[in-house]
């Protein structure tokens, strides 16, 4: 049976105090908006429906793989879901209808209720949780299995202020039902809105099952609607991933000083250091040691490397490699096996070979550079003429000098030797020295004569003052 799913992302959330719409916060590192749909396109649903409506381009920017409709105006939870009716009433199936502003639900979850609602054969099937009887949620109202009801809490009568199970606001229904239902939901009430929730009570009076099916942590569909709840939230699935990982053979030093995001990979016997933030598609081989402090974004690294105080991005690590303190790697670089970067190296789009080592203070931008080279401290590549990026190409074996200045374009071949304090502009050859510097000239006594130049400069300065 075919699995949809609507996803209500259209609200302001005016409790953010933001002029991004609440949607598109980020629950470590990542907006809300994408860890539900993310969530959905891993559980396998077949068309994911995201309405939209405040501020909609900046959701669309960043949500893809999904069919937008439009809620022009809200008008409640029943409206925003009659948005998909175009889209989805004549179908036959299940509908999912969740929050776009719940980022902790996990798919297995999602699993969960859509096997309780099939195997009890449900026209509806609304995810609830037991709360404290404090809390200000909707109360469900069941009479001898059935749901009858969903009771917002101010509207709690006496009897029925002891109930616990409550409403999040999460739903799985037989596809056909639920348009049928929508289309008799009317706004005649104080807010003049159309409710998601008479569903429940139209499909009674239609004779329909509906249940509700309960799960043990209302932490993983609570929305969010402040930026307390936000970080809180962060924490929360912090931990989570944290736990995971620790138990899947992740050695993480400081759990509650670690940020890992949801959809990065770690492998046995890698040690993660306090202070670490990790996000991003970043995948991280066995027995690595990473940390402390580094950050790293979509990065791919292979077994045994050793990272420490670096931020590195969207490149690829190959096993054996060592790295920092203090290096940066920034956008399309491959760092070969066995390689070393030192202390404040910087590289973007650069590969650089197996063996190879910068060691310290160095910049390696739009160059591709051979095995077992060494640069010599405070090396760079000059790969941007104000209007072009242009490449350097350096072949194997070659020996760089300190203070050495790479122009680009231009190639060094195998086993050169390039003399410190070079600007290189042109080609050098395979086993040739190159140099190119001034020779250097001795002038005997003339550092007392630019003495006593600078002195009658400083006097004749302060003397205007």
């Amino acid at each position: 049976m075919k699995v949809y799913a609507v996803v209500l992302a259209a609200g302001k959330g005016t409790r953010m105090k933001s002029e991004k719409p609440k949607v598109v916060h980020e629950v470590l590192y990542k907006p809300m908006i994408n860890h539900v749909v993310d969530e959905l396109k891993a559980l396998g649903v077949d068309e994911i429906i995201v309405v939209v409506g405040h501020e909609a381009k900046q959701v669309e920017d960043i949500v893809d793989g999904v069919t937008f409709v439009y809620q022009d105006q809200q008008l409640g939870t029943g409206h925003a879901v009659l948005q998909a009716k175009d889209v989805l009433a004549d179908k036959e199936g299940m509908t999912l209808v969740l929050c776009g502003d719940a980022p902790l639900v996990r798919k297995e979850t999602l699993k969960e209720l859509i096997n309780y609602h099939q195997e009890n054969q449900n026209k509806a099937t609304l995810m609830s949780a037991d709360c404290d009887t404090s809390t200000h949620y909707g109360r469900v109202i069941k009479i001898d299995g059935q749901v009858k009801g969903i009771v917002e809490y101010k509207d709690l009568q006496d009897s029925q202020k002891d109930i616990t199970e409550m409403n999040t606001s999460e739903y799985c229904f037989d596809n056909q039902a639920l348009f049928a239902a929508l289309a008799k939901v009317t706004n005649d009430n104080a807010q003049k809105e159309y409710y998601l929730t008479d569903v429940i009570g139209i499909m009674n009076e239609d004779n329909l099952k509906v249940d509700a099916y309960k799960i043990d942590d209302f932490n993983e569909v609570g929305g969010i609607n402040d930026r307390v709840a936000l970080a809180e939230a962060t924490q929360i699935l912090r931990d989570r991933i944290n736990k995971e990982h620790l138990l899947n053979g992740v050695n993480i030093i400081d759990p509650q000083n670690t940020y890992i995001g949801r959809d990065v990979v770690i492998g046995i016997d890698t040690t993660i250091e306090p202070g670490c933030i990790i996000k991003g598609n970043t995948v991280i081989g066995n027995n690595c040691h990473i940390g402390p402090y580094c950050e790293f974004t979509n990065m791919e690294i292979k077994d045994n490397v050793e990272i420490k105080f670096s931020v590195l991005s969207d490149s690829i690590i190959e096993c054996g490699v060592d790295i920092g303190p203090y290096s940066r790697l920034r956008t399309n670089c491959h760092i070969k096996e066995n390689a070393h970067l030192g202390n404040f190296v910087e590289m973007k789009k650069a590969i650089f070979g197996k063996g190879s080592k910068a060691s310290h203070l160095t910049y390696v931008g739009d160059a591709e550079v051979g095995e077992d080279v060494n640069f010599g401290c405070g090396t760079i590549t000059s790969n941007y003429d104000g209007k072009n990026k242009s490449l350097t190409k350096i072949e194997d074996n070659v020996f760089i000098g300190c203070n050495t200045n790479l122009v680009a374009p231009v190639t060094v071949r195998k086993n050169a030797y390039i003399a410190a304090g070079s600007t290189i502009t042109k080609e050098v050859e395979e086993d040739a020295l190159a140099i190119a510097r001034a020779r250097q000239v001795n002038k005997e006594g003339y550092s007392k004569i630019l003495k006593e130049i600078r002195e009658q400069e400083y006097a004749k300065r302060n003397k205007k003052k």
